[in-house]
């Protein structure tokens, strides 16, 4: 095999890998826990996760491998436009990273997690009304919304091309000349990035308030609510 014929290469180093599947587990269960009062601590802990993961993966987008940098795949409208009209073609355009559209929706992604943190981390703090927590609603639909679409992309780029995108998100290879891939996975920041992730959750299970003590605070705060309410 000649070093111009594509191979499995490593694209994806450790750090974005960790990095993808914690924000997913975290957003996932943010989501599922967001209306309920019982769970609020978990839904407060996975939200200070995701504020953590964006300042990590702005980061990494600096100073990171060359395919994590935003400087390597963010592009314009116009090249977003002509890649996926390239899909209906004969040939359809392949990139070794992330391609145009998939570029245009991880920008939108961390957009999106920034005011969905933020707002939250707000409305918690009791910042705000009801305007702002509905604002953190929004924010979170529009990221759900966002999710979607990259999820149909990824199918869609795994179809046309041939390749488990997916796959290559938990292995960090795709097929690609092995001048375009990583020499190094940088296992070791992966590592870091997880065991804070880890203690953090840690330390947030140790701090919160037992399950009577809890209970006994909210049959507290719903009494003088009631008292008021009849004052």
């Amino acid at each position: 095999m000649t070093t111009s014929s594509p191979r499995a290469v490593l694209v994806w180093d450790a750090p974005v890998r960790v990095f993808h599947w914690l924000l997913v587990a975290s957003f996932a269960g943010a989501w599922l826990t967001a209306e309920s009062e019982r769970w609020r601590l978990v839904h407060v802990t996975l939200g200070y996760t995701v504020g953590g993961l964006l300042l990590f993966r702005l980061l990494w987008g600096l100073i990171g491998t060359p395919p994590a940098r935003f400087a390597n795949f963010v592009r314009g409208p116009q090249a977003a436009w002509r890649y996926l009209r390239s899909l209906t073609g004969p040939r359809p355009e392949h990139h070794t990273g992330h391609n145009p559209a998939g570029a245009l929706a991880i920008v939108a992604l961390l957009l999106l997690i920034g005011v969905t943190v933020a707002t939250g981390w707000a409305a918690y703090s009791e910042l705000g009304g009801e305007w702002l927590e509905e604002w953190h609603e929004g924010a979170a639909n529009a990221l759900l919304a966002v999710v979607v679409v990259h999820l149909l992309g990824v199918f869609v780029g795994s179809w046309v091309h041939r390749e488990n995108l997916v796959r290559s998100m938990l292995t960090g290879r795709k097929k690609a000349v092995p001048d375009a891939g990583i020499r190094r996975a940088h296992g070791a920041l992966a590592a870091v990035l997880l065991a804070a992730v880890l203690g953090f959750w840690w330390l947030q299970w140790q701090s919160a308030p037992a399950a009577g003590a809890a209970q006994s605070e909210g049959v507290s705060a719903a009494r003088a609510k009631h008292h008021d309410e009849d004052d």
